[in-house]
């Protein structure tokens, strides 16, 4: 099996390097993002396994349970690894399967931040990033809470998620910005000048439902897939790593087998016509 570590490596504000392929632990709860899983022992296992194959950045979010997620990655992995990176976020709450709510007011991240720290058993967290603006919160006080925060030595890089180029230079005025989470894919682009802005800037671009398709972005997909004898998800991911040299794609998942499939996409390359084809996926989708 390919090592993730072809993927290459990405500098997180000049501080920390990780491999540019992680593993994104949403999916490891149980089902609707809400409450434990169904088998424990089993999204331990992942967890350990994607360890094991390289892997050296987690993301993952208060919300995803809530709290499962975190205490989980705690109970496989703790104590961690010197080089591991687990980055986590803040100012979304869950309050039922399915559902979320907005709070990133200074009182609520404070606690947040001070939760994430307990359950994952750590004295700082590497990259903690705003889940998403709160409409009714400026997102100037939210990111100063951060930054207070930041200079009191609990979090050490800061990154935004669910945000707009707009929203990432005014966060920029308050405090240095690593990262920035949004949906994207090769079938998914509405973030593509976000992903160019992120590249110019030397911010990590992290995309979540890195694998969103239709039926003429899944015709296209399972065509080069054939021809290079692998699966879908992983010509998707393949893609994704050849878009930019700040990507740092996520994948998540609750099973060991699929972990390893999609940690062996960092050994794919496409062709230049296919990487171009799959560009022009949201036309073709658009002229129909």
């Amino acid at each position: 099996m390919a090592s993730e570590s072809l993927a290459g490596r990405l500098s997180l504000g000049g501080e920390i390097s990780v491999h540019r392929l992680g593993f994104g632990a949403m999916r490891i709860t149980g089902d609707g993002v809400w409450g434990p899983p169904k088998d424990r022992n089993r999204a331990l296992a992942v967890l350990r396994r994607a360890v094991e194959l390289g892997v050296d950045f987690i993301d993952t979010a208060d919300s995803y349970g809530p709290n499962v997620s975190e205490e989980l990655i705690a109970e496989a992995l703790f104590p961690y690894g010197k080089d591991l990176v687990i980055a986590t976020k803040g100012g979304w709450n869950r309050p039922g399967p399915n559902q979320w709510t907005h709070d990133a007011t200074p009182p609520h991240l404070r606690r947040a931040v001070e939760g994430s720290l307990k359950r994952l058993r750590l004295d700082r967290i590497d990259l903690y990033q705003l889940h998403i603006p709160d409409p009714v919160v400026p997102l100037e006080v939210s990111l100063e809470t951060l930054a207070e925060m930041q200079a009191e030595g609990k979090i050490r890089l800061i990154g935004l998620s669910n945000v707009t180029q707009e929203h990432i230079e005014r966060a920029r005025k308050i405090a240095p910005i690593v990262s920035v989470q949004n949906r994207y894919s090769f079938a998914d682009r509405e973030w593509d000048y976000v992903v160019d802005y992120c590249e110019r800037n030397g911010i990590a671009f992290i995309p979540w439902f890195p694998l969103g398709a239709g039926k003429v972005a899944g015709e296209v997909l399972d065509r080069i897939a054939k021809a290079h004898q692998s699966a879908p998800n992983q010509i998707a991911l393949a893609w994704l790593l050849q878009r930019s040299p700040r990507m740092l794609p996520i994948p998540g998942t609750s099973s060991a087998q699929h972990l390893e499939q999609n940690m062996a996409a960092s050994s794919l390359r496409l062709t230049k016509k296919e990487f171009e084809e799959l560009f022009s996926v949201p036309r073709l989708v658009a002229s129909r």
